[in-house]
């Protein structure tokens, strides 16, 4: 395969990978992890009140109360109670408080046979309320009784069900059956409303296509369902509908509308269910965001207000109020209707619908930011950190990505106190997610350019050299060090007057031939390429890299050298090419070797006396008709490996004293 495509292929597997990477921890973050940072904001951010503001609202609705069967009432009649208990409660708002309305926060569906005439007070009671609204439960079973279900769910719906409803398919139809009222409480309730209340994640989002995605919190409300081509709203719906009558009701894609009342309800639908996100409130001492007053108290204050006397609570509190009665004892006798909510782990079920009434009644919603544009804050977020890492430095880019990454969490927190839900966590794992890729990219980029500077440079300078200033670059400057080196000069013998007779291109050609050949064998011998000098080239073995055979290696590179060129002579012969001889020239000695030049520029190489005589020896190949000359003190290394002829008293350029010389004739070149 053509290394082009493959390396193309190789990019377009890494970025699919990466996307399908960024794409797992989106979904997993979003579905599994924001919800849990939702119900931190919401507790710790949005109920709360800064000392400044006068106007934000944390607490519930002074116009919603509570009533609570809770401890105390359930000590002075142990549970479970007749229902003729419920009477005094139901009298003392009837005859001597006067709410708006009264919701009983309770689902009856079985009579007490035991007390059949405790169940007739209670429907009578019931009977006499006209502001008097239980809940009901829808369920997805099947009716047991085909017969007894068709038969009830047409009562259920002439009596029940909304009016002039318009839904634009939004509703899902999901409940083939409902939990039935026994036929004397069906007789007396005049109004009733749906209490489901789903666990999931934030306002609808709580399926993966059509799978659901639930956990144990609630953080929903569901306002209204259809059954049975039948529209039926929640108790707070229902209570509110109660006293603002609509004419007609429009369900669209994202409300739930009521024209005639000005009002309007955001939803977030799916095919799952259709939910709105209930604004919760800050807790009181007695972990109730309503006030609440005990049920037991309101049964003294009836017998006290029959007597004539000063009730425990007064009627006139109650007075065009929303009241919600409820049972919430945690420890005992079946009576723990504890919820899981994002303000508090056990929260009670009454003060939840409570709540919802408060919401519905106040307009009181939370202003959730669409997915859509939560996936673009991301993204955008995602795309400046990328591009900041890549186009700054080290400490700037960190300190951008830190404050970015803060910066986006605290207007986070500011948009949760204002009621506006954004996704908070996974934004930030995102982020954070970016940040490593784009440091990783940046840290893969940098060193695949330093990688090619450093093939390029290997091209101008040694390898082993150019290592040695990549491991010492912090200690980069003029100066070097002392070192006994083994210094190696090779010459083509008449190239400059055989050059004139040759284009600039077939010089250029055969040089680069020629030193292509040379650079693999002096390399393999431990040397270093100094540099090459027009024709010449200068190596030297023992530094940078050490070498304890440097002499021998030299001399066994030389003789290497020439039997290369005897090859490349009879190649280019054959070719039509000149041919070429060269000379070699190797001295061993101390030369200073290092930095050399200005602080601005700079070459690593050696100089030195040593230097010198190796380029003297090898321009001796021309006098004496040789190819390979050494010093005395090369020689006294390879006397072992190498046969030499002794030139005697020669006569050096530059040097008092004459000196012996040594032509190599043959060099052992194995271990």
């Amino acid at each position: 395969m053509n290394k082009g495509i493959y390396s193309k292929i190789k990019l377009l597997a890494l970025w699919i990978l990466l996307f399908a990477v960024f794409g797992i921890v989106y979904i997993f973050t979003y579905h599994f992890a924001e919800p849990k940072a939702y119900d931190f904001m919401v507790k710790n951010v949005l109920t709360q009140k800064l000392p400044f503001d006068k106007y934000k609202q944390v607490y519930g609705s002074d116009d919603v109360v509570l009533i609570v069967i809770d401890i105390q009432s359930v000590k002075k009649y142990r549970w479970p109670w007749k229902r003729e208990l419920y009477c005094d409660i139901f009298e003392y708002f009837t005859q001597y408080a006067k709410p708006k309305i009264v919701i009983h926060d309770s689902i009856l569906v079985a009579l007490d046979k035991d007390n059949p005439q405790s169940d007739s007070k209670y429907f009578k009671s019931v009977g006499e309320m006209d502001n008097f609204i239980t809940g009901f439960i829808p369920s997805a079973q099947e009716w047991e009784n085909k017969e007894f279900g068709k038969q009830y769910d047409f009562e259920f719906q002439k009596k029940y069900a909304l009016k002039n409803v318009f839904d634009s398919n939004i509703l899902p139809e999901l409940f083939n059956s409902i939990l039935p009222f026994p036929k004397p409480y069906f007789d007396v309730v005049k109004k009733t409303g749906i209490v489901i209340t789903p666990t999931g994640a934030i306002s609808g989002d709580m399926t993966i296509g059509n799978i659901p995605i639930f956990d144990s919190v609630l953080r929903n409300h569901i306002p209204i369902i259809k059954y049975k081509n039948a529209y039926y709203p929640s108790v707070g719906l229902e209570a509110f509908l109660t006293l603002n009558p609509a004419d007609k009701i429009l369900i669209s894609k994202h409300y739930i509308e009521f024209p005639n009342l000005n009002y309007k309800i955001k939803h977030s639908s799916s095919d799952f269910i259709l939910t709105v996100p209930v604004r919760f409130y800050k807790l009181y001492d007695n972990q109730y965001s309503h006030k609440y007053y005990s049920a037991i108290d309101i049964m003294k204050s009836t017998e006290l207000l029959k007597q004539k006397q000063q009730p425990l609570i007064n009627p006139e509190i109650f007075k065009d109020k929303i009241v919600v009665l409820g049972a919430n004892v945690p420890a005992g006798a079946g009576l723990n209707d504890n919820k899981s909510t994002p303000v508090r782990g056990e929260h009670p079920g009454v003060d939840f619908q409570a709540t919802i009434i408060d919401n519905i009644f106040h307009n009181d919603y939370l202003n959730v930011l669409p997915k859509w544009a939560n996936f673009i804050i991301t993204i955008l977020g995602m795309l400046a950190l990328y591009f900041t890492v890549k186009n700054t430095g080290l400490i700037k880019s960190v300190i951008s990505a830190i404050l970015l990454i803060f910066g986006y969490i605290l207007a986070g927190m500011v948009c949760f106190y204002f009621l506006c839900v954004i996704n908070i966590l996974t934004p930030v794992v995102m982020f954070i997610l970016t940040t490593i890729v784009a440091y990783t990219a940046k840290y893969a980029s940098e060193n695949k350019s330093k990688e090619q500077v450093k093939f390029a440079m290997g091209k101008y300078m040694s390898h082993d050299v150019m290592q040695d200033v990549v491991k010492n670059i912090d200690n980069l400057g003029l100066g070097g060090k002392k070192s006994v080196v083994t210094v190696l000069f090779a010459d083509i013998r008449g190239f400059t007057s055989m050059s004139e007779k040759m284009s600039a291109q077939q010089v250029s050609e055969i040089l680069n031939e020629y030193f292509s050949e040379m650079e693999p064998i002096i390399t393999s011998y431990n040397g270093i390429i100094n540099k090459f000098i027009g024709d010449a080239i200068m190596a030297v073995f023992g530094e940078p890299i050490q070498d304890e055979k440097h002499v021998q290696n030299a001399v066994k590179c030389g003789y290497a050298m020439l039997e290369r060129v005897e090859k490349l002579r009879r190649k280019w012969t054959s070719a039509g090419k000149p041919e070429i001889q060269i000379g070699v020239g190797i001295n061993t000695g101390e030369v200073f070797i290092g930095n050399i030049g200005s602080v601005n520029r700079m070459e690593y190489t050696v100089i030195g006396d040593t230097v010198n005589l190796a380029s003297r020896l090898e321009s001796y190949n021309k006098i004496y008709k040789t190819k390979m000359l050494i010093s005395t003190s090369t020689y006294k290394k390879v006397k072992d490996i190498a046969d030499v002829i002794k030139i005697p008293d020669v006569q050096i350029r530059g040097k008092a004293n004459k000196m012996d010389i040594y032509e190599v004739l043959k060099v052992k070149l194995g271990n």
